[in-house]
């Protein structure tokens, strides 16, 4: 019979296992006490970095990010404010280091694994905080927040939107992306650990479907969440990493039944006004009109992506490349349009306007390189079980998933969710690198 627990936590470097404790430790608190969980991680970070410094200079990959580092310094110099540039590159700097260092930290599925359940064990109180907040009207007194880094605003911020411990709804929507997606691999892998138990006694059949039970909740729970946080970006992202499963599990039942649905409700928002109606009867507004805009029709043009894109782009065909330094799109912004908007919705975007076209196509080079090495990875590694394949897959969809929200929306000026972001690439990284190092170590002794 198939027993389900929590993978070995002994790391494959006993010179790390120290770090690898605390940072599963800081990553367990992060989401809910982000200050303790903070420090915890600077201190995985100075010590990873301490105790493997020689290994992650030599990668190239970290000298790649490195001279992304110079490239952002050198874009401050040319920064229309100066001062708001060099605070931006904390958006980014101390989160390389990060990546170089986690990326020598995690070197294996088990710890994909471990990590996964951590950050879906985190989300269960994330979750049951947003719906007490946009259900029973939750809150918090005023020094709630200089407490534990966050306050909960009652009926959601904005108004009608899950926020649960974050500033806003969008935030909440990128944090629930990724924990979706994890808790969605889990769940994979238990339903094919469950399908294979034989015939036992009932108790021991109940003990077995303790975890699929659980994370059967769990991925409801949070897709729940997502709904009600509002954001489209994060609603279609939910649906392709659905598709992307069921494609990669060849379920076509499920694609076909998902496709009908996503078309179903597209036809509601944007076919003709005939064949819409027909749609409404039974899509909720709740999903054509937040799609097609009907539901705040009245948003001003400044509001929308389009303008914000185009006025990035302008910025970018002017400098093209310096760019105008970092967090400077908010106050040429604001002396153009009259009005106050913290990022243009696009990442690249944004980087191609604040930091120059070099700097930015070095910066998805390297995500690109990453991404792709993880896909060879996968689909060439002949040590992988297909449980690891499964919980490896699962951070390659994060990792794209990660790219799409950020094509409409930027997730660096969060601490919680800038980390959380950068923690898959870093672990993807780490383990591709790992296991290609001992593929060439056997080749080279056979």
């Amino acid at each position: 019979m198939t027993k389900y627990k929590l993978p070995f936590l002994r790391h494959p470097d006993p010179s790390l296992q120290f770090s690898w404790n605390s940072a599963q430790l800081g990553l367990l608190i992060f989401p809910l006490i982000p200050f303790w969980g903070a420090v915890i991680l600077v201190l995985v970070l100075l010590g990873t970095w301490f105790q493997k410094y020689h290994t992650i200079i030599r990668r190239p990959q970290n000298l790649g990010f490195a001279l992304l580092g110079i490239l952002l310094i050198i874009s401050t110099g040319f920064a229309f404010d100066q001062k708001v540039a060099i605070l931006g590159l904390f958006n980014f700097l101390p989160f390389i280091l990060f990546f170089a260092a986690f990326s020598a930290l995690i070197q294996t599925p088990a710890q994909l694994r471990q990590l996964s359940w951590i950050l879906v064990i985190t989300s269960v109180p994330v979750v049951s905080i947003g719906l007490g907040q946009l259900f029973w009207g939750w809150t918090t007194p005023p020094q709630w927040q200089s407490t534990f880094g966050w306050a909960i605003a009652s009926g959601g911020n904005p108004p009608g939107r899950m926020a649960s411990v974050f500033m806003y709804a969008n935030i909440l929507a990128g944090y629930l992306v990724i924990v979706f997606i994890l808790s969605l691999g889990l769940w994979l892998e238990a339903y094919q650990k469950t399908r294979v138990i034989s015939y036992s006694p009932r108790p021991h059949v109940l003990a077995s479907l303790r975890i699929p039970l659980f994370l059967t909740v769990v991925v409801i729970a949070n897709f729940v969440a997502l709904i009600l946080t509002n954001s489209r970006n994060a609603w279609a992202i939910a649906v392709f990493a659905c598709l992307v499963y069921a494609l990669y599990q060849g379920w076509r039942i499920l694609v076909a039944g998902v496709t009908a649905v996503v078309t179903s409700v597209l036809l509601a928002a944007f076919a003709p006004s005939a064949i819409a109606k027909l749609f409404r009867k039974f899509v909720p507004a709740y999903f054509w009109a937040r799609l097609n805009d009907q539901m705040y029709s009245d948003r001003p043009v400044v509001l929308l992506r389009k303008t914000q894109w185009q006025f990035a782009w302008s910025l970018t065909q002017q400098r093209p490349w310096t760019g105008w330094g970092l967090r400077n799109f908010t106050q040429l912004y604001e002396a153009q349009m009259n009005i106050w908007l913290g990022h243009p919705h696009n990442l690249f975007l944004m980087l191609s306007a604040e930091t120059g076209l070099p700097a930015t196509i070095l910066f998805c080079a390297l995500l690109v390189w990453i991404f792709i090495a993880g896909v060879q990875f996968l689909q060439n590694s002949k040590s992988l079980d297909p449980e690891d394949r499964l919980i490896f897959f699962s951070y390659l969809v994060v990792f794209g998933a990660w790219v799409l929200f950020n094509t409409f929306d930027v997730t660096f000026f969060d601490l919680r969710l800038n980390t959380l972001s950068w923690l898959p690439i870093a672990a993807i990284s780490g383990v591709v690198y790992r296991y290609n190092q001992h593929e060439k170590l056997v080749a080279h002794r056979s």
